[in-house]
């Protein structure tokens, strides 16, 4: 891959040109993560409001009818719900692993089977999620739609 940086004083907005052979799956990989960028979800925290950047969360979490925002070092608070974030992120690379959960595939680590036909996803920070039995094949879906791109 070559990646060239070109200083342009006349531009207000930054262009991106991707220039392939082939589509394949570093492009597709390429291409939704600089979406992701631009991608920003509204946030609570401390009464404050903040647009968070969906390439910055971990997951998402509904607990007794709040969704929270979990990212790296923080935890905020939105107002969408979880099968809306599940439907509206789906192309950046998130899936709902559990009735509560969707997760952000990017930051997975690993994922290792359990009992009972679960699984435990293995975050990049170390963090544990349970994929339950009905949603298996969301995350198996995902996964070879990701290793196919």
């Amino acid at each position: 891959m070559i990646v060239k940086l070109e200083q342009d004083l006349s531009r207000n907005e930054i262009e991106i040109l991707i220039k392939y052979a082939t589509m394949n799956k570093d492009v597709k990989r390429i291409t939704a993560m600089l979406q992701s960028i631009n991608t920003r979800i509204k946030c609570r925290l401390d009464n404050s409001d903040k647009l968070v950047n969906t390439s910055d969360i971990y997951y998402f979490e509904s607990v007794d009818k709040r969704t929270f925002v979990y990212c790296e070092q923080s935890v905020y608070r939105t107002e969408s719900r979880i099968y809306q974030l599940a439907e509206d992120l789906a192309h950046l690379g998130f899936v709902q692993i559990n009735k509560a959960c969707v997760l952000n595939l990017n930051v997975l680590d690993y994922i290792k089977p359990l009992l009972n036909s679960r699984m435990e996803a293995t975050l990049k920070n170390g963090e544990r999620l349970y994929i339950t039995r009905k949603y298996l094949d969301n995350i198996k879906q995902a996964l070879q739609e990701g290793s196919n791109l």
